[in-house]
């Protein structure tokens, strides 16, 4: 039996796809009435509408219904993940899903985790992958994050003819780069908002994976890594796509629009834990600097690019 912690939709499709190719998967949801709704409409109504569940898939709202798990996927939003950790702490295999940093200690998802579980049943699934997208089958590769031995262990367990997850042992790059992309999503939707085109676009996604890159090597990071699937690949989709909650986010701004507060936007938490990291490290990082204030209300929509353009002229 596979658990999958984050009835969203993320972690939903992911139970789809494991389930549809006969694991044993209970999907746990933290509210008991959606998870009575599922059990009764046998879907995700609420947050991946129109995908059945294959068989094998039961919704759970009790953390003892997930003992003896062959391994635990953890789909909650980042900034929750260690409430989820402090009431279940499993001894298997975990394999986190959320990308962000937490923005009160600005750790990494596996630093919280490290808290509360054996260092060695740590991984990371990071990647280019809508929920939708997975849910429907079309082909999604994904970076797997972890020592060798368990790398390989839920590389096998977790893999589908439409899920492809590469093996990798850079914690940090693969964690870096799913949590930076969001802040540069935000950027991006705020430039087509604007209807600024798609030059401005590419020029923020460009300096964006710069930024992201000299972040991440001052930690550790292989820069193959942030140029791999987990990094640049997760950059261009999320940066590209209304379908990513950030890039959409930044849209509303862009429009002066009202967002739907309910739909969780990591990047926003991740950018101010970002900026303070990076003034920790003495590392400019305008983007972020000028997305954290927009949030914020200290910088005004029509100011922002300007901003950046006015920067001192240098070399690349």
């Amino acid at each position: 039996m596979i658990g999958v912690v984050g009835a969203g939709a993320f972690g939903t499709s992911l139970a789809i796809v494991l389930a549809s190719q006969g694991h044993k998967i209970r999907l746990f949801g933290r509210n008991q009435d959606q998870v009575l709704e599922m059990e009764k409409q046998r879907e995700n109504t609420r947050y991946l509408p129109g995908f059945a569940f294959p068989d094998g898939l039961e919704p759970v709202s009790d953390y003892s219904a997930l003992a003896n798990a062959e391994a635990v996927l953890l789909a909650t939003p980042a900034q929750t993940l260690r409430s989820v950790l402090s009431e279940y702490a499993p001894d298997c295999p975990v394999l986190l899903c959320a990308k962000g940093l937490e923005e009160n200690t600005r750790f990494l998802q596996s630093q919280i985790a490290s808290e509360f579980l054996d260092h060695e049943n740590i991984a990371v699934l990071s990647g280019p992958s809508f929920a939708i997208d997975i849910a429907n089958g079309r082909p999604t590769a994904l970076s797997l994050a972890a020592k060798p031995e368990l790398s390989k262990q839920l590389q096998n367990l977790i893999s589908a003819p439409n899920l492809r997850p590469y093996s990798n042992t850079d914690l940090i790059g693969v964690q870096f780069g799913g949590a930076l992309k969001n802040i540069y999503a935000i950027a991006c939707g705020l430039a087509h908002g604007m209807g600024l085109g798609d030059s401005t676009k590419a020029a923020l996604m460009t300096r964006g994976f710069a930024e992201m890159s000299r972040m991440a090597s001052v930690l550790g990071a292989r820069s193959e890594t942030l140029a791999g699937l987990s990094g640049f690949g997760d950059l261009t989709l999320t940066c590209t796509s209304e379908q990513s909650r950030n890039y959409r986010y930044g849209q509303s701004l862009g429009q002066a629009s009202k967002f739907d507060a309910s739909v969780t936007v990591e990047g926003v938490a991740t950018s101010h834990a970002v900026l303070e990291k990076a003034a920790a490290l003495n590392l400019d990082m305008p983007i972020t600097a000028a997305v954290v204030a927009l949030v914020d209300g200290k910088l005004r929509v029509e100011d922002a690019m300007d901003m950046l353009l006015s920067r001192p002229l240098k070399e690349e």
